[in-house]
């Protein structure tokens, strides 16, 4: 439920390294392919484990990146980290885009789009390395906003295979629930997401968000359905019913910070970010409150926590250093 439109704030120039190169990849999927953007530092090192987005609902990738260079992924490549940005089937450059005919949810991206584009990442990498005669990595960093982060969250909880392939999750305004009350809340998540959206998306064959002013990207009417159920309710697969609650209680899950904004008062409340986190039940955790409170230049918003001009300087180099720690902890092995 990430209905905002998320554009990119236009900042000072951000470092003095180059802008990365950008190349869409495209993938086979279904009767389609799915697009992923590939951002390169300059001089890449392919060994060491790359860093894969994932955005919201409403949403698409470019939330993380632009063709100019700005965004999150572009600020890490830059950092020299290798980065992908997925687009969810029928989202961003992603085909075929969502129409009245298409049926594809949030299951698919759990239980089939994760998975295969993880195995896509680490396979282009075994091949740039075995050229260089170097060891290839076995792990990818997830990272997501809002939504994304739910799904991310899902697809660990379910398959164990992927709880040694991700080296850690990062997520922005991640919630499963949403529990606060506020007229804001009420207006935006109870009458609009919940009861008009629902209607808007009958009529249309699948919700114009877009086209409404209220979103990035459409929604498939599966992928509403199915994330109105899970914020009221359980959390449990609407096609085979898997029970990703009780998945999440014996998941070795990777190491975790999640990130809220003190004015995200709604689709990434501070408090059901919390919520989140301790339905999970990460071993190894941390959480961030960007405030003012907390020495952050803002009290950042739901959007403007990755696409605000400030944010470069403010706490991306955090996010920066937290990837370089767990290069140094290998190192230190």
């Amino acid at each position: 439920m990430d209905y905002q439109r998320l554009p990119l704030t236009s900042p000072a120039s951000q470092h003095s390294a180059p802008t990365p190169a950008q190349t869409s990849l495209y993938i086979p999927y279904r009767d389609g392919q799915l697009h992923l953007r590939q951002l390169l530092p300059a001089n890449a090192d392919f060994s060491k484990p790359p860093i894969l987005m994932l955005h919201g609902a409403m949403s698409n990738g470019r939330v993380f990146y632009s063709q100019s260079g700005r965004g999150l992924g572009c600020f890490l490549a830059q950092a020299g980290f290798v980065v992908y940005v997925l687009d969810t089937a029928g989202r961003g450059l992603s085909l075929p885009k969502i129409s009245r005919d298409f049926t594809l949810g949030q299951g698919e991206v759990i239980r089939e789009q994760l998975p295969l584009v993880l195995q896509y990442v680490l396979a282009i990498h075994k091949q740039a390395c075995e050229e260089l005669g170097k060891p290839s990595p076995s792990q990818v960093h997830w990272c997501a906003h809002s939504w994304g982060g739910v799904l991310m969250a899902s697809a660990l909880a379910r398959y164990p295979e992927l709880q040694q392939s991700v080296r850690s999750l990062l997520t922005f305004g991640s919630k499963r629930t949403i529990r606060v009350k506020s007229f804001k809340k009420w207006l935006m998540v109870d009458v609009f997401w919940n009861r008009l959206a629902p209607s808007l998306a009958v009529g249309q064959g699948y919700l114009a968000a877009d086209k409404l002013r209220v979103g990035m990207d459409n929604e498939s009417r599966a992928s509403l359905n199915q994330s109105i159920d899970w914020v009221r309710g359980e959390w449990r697969d609407h096609d085979d019913g898997f029970d990703y609650a009780k998945a999440a209680n014996t998941a070795k899950w990777p190491t975790a910070w999640f990130i809220a904004g003190q004015n995200d008062t709604v689709l990434g409340h501070p408090e059901d970010v919390a919520d989140m986190i301790n339905e999970c039940g990460f071993s190894q955790v941390k959480y961030t409150l960007l405030s003012k409170a907390n020495g952050f230049k803002h009290d950042y918003g739901h959007a403007d926590m990755l696409t605000h001009l400030d944010a470069m300087s403010d706490h991306f180099p955090l996010i920066r250093d937290w990837y370089l720690g767990f290069e140094l902890a290998v190192l230190k092995d």
